[in-house]
């Protein structure tokens, strides 16, 4: 249980790391998993659409 926990706060540590040292480089890959995100949300409703039809 210890070492979940140590790896948590590692993780975190190193996203606010990532966050204050590369701003944008952090937004861009915010971005393309919100992309990746809708694009599948897309292609589901697509394969729901054409199935129900």
């Amino acid at each position: 249980m210890q070492v979940k926990k140590v790896a948590t706060y590692v993780a975190v540590a190193f996203v606010a790391f990532y966050l204050f040292t590369r701003p944008a480089d952090a937004a861009n890959a915010v971005n393309g998993v919100f992309d990746g995100i809708v694009r599948a949300a897309d292609q589901l409703s697509l394969f729901f659409t054409r199935v129900l039809s």
